[in-house]
């Protein structure tokens, strides 16, 4: 990847990171997400915060205050990279990993089948699948203005390490485009068959990660305990001795 000269980044880049991760509740149905008994007009007011979608959301768009704070300043990083090319490892960084986070319930509720955590976190699944989506557009978009023209985007397109991110990234359109409850309706059973798409997502990042940095350590660190969870998953499924926990409609596998 080039390097150009250090400069801050457009006010139209910094107005989009700052309202990217908001936008997200837009993609969602809340109606069958806050469904806890803790939400009746009795219950304690830290059990309604809880349980609120909105403080779900402050957890994920925690890790996107930094970003933000740092293209608003528009200062280059200490070695001198420009503030769009430092933001390039973090933001894709999260993204992986609330995707990771989306795909280990099923497998973890599988293995824990009365932690009340999981059960908590299975119903808000959704929400890190389009979390994941808000980071993995950010860290698009500070790519390709860090790159600066399409000629430069082109040059490199067909190294394997990028051209598996531009892959991911169509991938994690179509599920968040359709991550919601009318999208369910419509698509039916075809629904289920296109939320699937996360898992050639997931080794298309993997691979992105891993060919982009050139170093597998980290990559693998994320990316083995999903592959063992699912391949206990599977293991499950066929298992004909398994007890699988109900599938909800909102889950991704």
């Amino acid at each position: 990847m080039l390097d150009p000269a250090p400069r801050a980044p457009s006010p139209a880049l910094l107005h989009f990171a700052t309202n990217l991760l908001l936008a997200g509740t837009l993609l969602v149905q809340p109606a069958s997400i806050v469904t806890c008994d803790a939400l009746n007009d009795g219950a304690p007011m830290l059990s309604q915060i809880l349980h609120s979608r909105y403080f779900f959301w402050a957890i994920l768009a925690l890790p996107g205050i930094p970003m933000v704070m740092a293209l608003v300043s528009g200062a280059p990083a200490p070695d001198g990279r420009p503030v769009t090319e430092m933001l390039l490892h973090p933001t894709g960084e999260f993204a992986a990993r609330f995707m990771i986070i989306a795909m280990l319930v099923t497998p973890l509720r599988m293995l824990f089948p009365k932690a009340r955590f999981l059960a908590w976190l299975a119903r808000r699944r959704r929400y890190l699948g389009v979390a994941a989506f808000c980071y993995a557009l950010l860290h698009t978009v500070l790519y390709v203005a860090d790159m600066g023209s399409l000629r430069q985007i082109l040059a490199e397109f067909t190294a394997l390490g990028i051209w598996t991110g531009w892959a991911a990234f169509i991938l994690f359109v179509a599920l968040a485009v359709t991550s919601n409850d009318a999208s369910q309706r419509v698509l039916l059973q075809w629904w289920k068959r296109l939320q699937r798409l996360v898992y050639p997502a997931a080794v298309l990042t993997l691979l992105h990660w891993i060919f982009v940095h050139n170093n597998l350590g980290p990559a693998l660190v994320h990316f083995v305990p999903l592959a063992l969870l699912e391949t206990y998953r599977i293991w499950r499924v066929f298992n004909p001795q398994s007890q699988a926990v109900p599938a909800r409609s909102a889950e991704l596998n």
